[in-house]
């Protein structure tokens, strides 16, 4: 028995599932998640002293790879400074300063520990500029674990919706409405039959928890026209995208404004931290200045704002363009294996997130997701991982793709790929 299989058993004694959040258990493809004893650039190392190429990057923060020399060296300095204060500190300041600088639609911000913290934060916010109940969330969008997320579709898109998961009630389901990604029609139906209603609309703008679904050109601007024409707020969750796809989030790929933008694992550069932020007319309304309330005893957090600032400030227009051509030659070979071994598989990518679905694409929703072959992606993510390749473990989450990946790493991942691919 291997030591990562002796750790999962005893943490199955003292942990639910033996891990901290359900993905990391193999559930989906099998067999027993590593455990991990270090990282270091785009690689990981588990406690068996194996080494594997990483595109998990902990799901997302690591852009610029695992203990990057100025981050450790600038945490280091921080932690004398000690770990907590309940009180201000000037680095919340600074760090609130770079994003309201880099993101055009945020004019003021409020710094979370989470990005769950962050996007129920931002949705009660929206109900109270707007005076209204109702969310409209998109099927196999994901924004953190809040009991007003955590809602399946009813019988159509325009019905009210049910609990997804034990422990949800039925009130905090009924205010959230789900529609169609990439869909607008199915976004009209919602407005039709519950006029005057929605508060807000929340969507991942490149959804990555179903696979990297790149939305449709005019689906995000229709989003736009519909919170204009209605009153409802927009909510952009950028979670995962923010700063990762474009220096200025899918709003700046894009072009569309939100009216509400959340943020997470980059701007702590791998620290646990959450934001939203936004006009300064609605953000205004967020204790103590206005009546909003909204707390956390470990919010702004001086370690997570420190590896935050050291993140930001080494996303260089230069690195952005080092991700991009890294990221394109990785989808080029996937694309090349998948052409050469006539698999029934596609590649889909926006900057660097990344999602091989074992169908012949294009995905456009979470139904074309959930009709991708994903016994196939079981089998081809356990031989990726004797080949030295940790993908996330499920078919449904993008890979992630750091400036510590370099030209040789990919050719090892893709001719691992072409190895796998036969399997």
């Amino acid at each position: 028995m291997s030591k990562s299989e002796q750790y999962f058993d005893r943490a199955r004694k003292v942990t639910p599932g033996g891990v901290n959040s359900p993905v990391r258990a193999f559930k989906s493809v099998g067999g027993s998640p590593r455990f991990i004893s270090s990282a270091n650039g785009c690689e990981l190392t588990d406690v068996d002293g194996d080494d594997y190429i990483d595109y998990i990057g902990s799901w997302g923060p690591m852009i610029l790879g695992h203990a990057h020399p100025e981050i450790k060296k600038a945490l280091t300095k921080a932690i004398g400074r000690g770990t907590s204060y309940g009180a201000p500190s000037r680095d919340e300041v600074i760090l609130a300063e770079m994003i309201v600088e880099r993101i055009p639609s945020v004019e003021m911000i409020r710094f979370v520990n989470s990005g769950t913290e962050a996007t129920m934060s931002a949705v009660r916010l929206a109900r109270a500029a707007t005076g209204r109940n109702i969310i409209i969330k998109f099927a196999g969008g994901y924004h953190g674990h809040a009991d007003s997320f955590l809602i399946q579709a009813g019988s159509g898109v325009a019905t009210f919706s049910s609990p997804d998961s034990p422990g949800v009630t039925h009130g905090a389901a009924q205010d959230t409405l789900i529609a169609e990604f990439n869909d607008l029609a199915s976004v009209w139906k919602i407005f039709d039959n519950v006029q005057g209603k929605v508060g807000a609309i929340i969507v991942e703008p490149v959804p990555g928890n179903m696979g990297v679904i790149p939305p449709d050109p005019g689906f995000l601007q229709g989003l736009r026209d519909i919170c204009d024409q209605s009153g409802a707020v927009l909510i952009f969750d950028e979670v995962m995208t923010g700063f990762r796809i474009h220096p200025q989030g899918a709003q700046g790929l894009y072009g569309i404004m939100p009216d509400l933008s959340t943020f997470g694992k980059i701007i702590g550069g791998g620290l646990p931290v959450g934001a939203y932020g936004g006009k300064a007319k609605l953000m205004s309304m967020i204790s103590p200045q206005g009546p909003v309330y909204q707390a956390g005893t470990l919010s702004g957090n001086p370690l997570a704002m420190t590896a935050g600032i050291e993140t930001l400030k080494r996303l260089t227009p230069d690195v952005y363009d080092k991700i991009e051509l890294i990221s394109a030659k990785l989808e080029a070979g996937l694309n090349g294996a998948i052409s050469e071994l006539e698999v029934e598989a596609t590649v889909q990518r926006v900057g660097s997130m990344l999602t091989l679905f074992f169908h012949p694409g294009p995905v456009k929703n979470f139904n074309d997701a959930k009709a991708a072959d994903h016994d196939r992606f079981a089998r081809f993510f356990n031989l990726m991982l004797e080949n030295g390749i940790h993908l996330p473990p499920s078919g449904y989450e993008a890979w992630f793709i750091s400036a510590a990946h370099t030209t040789d790493v990919i050719y090892k991942t893709v001719e691992a790929a072409h190895i796998s691919l036969k399997g």
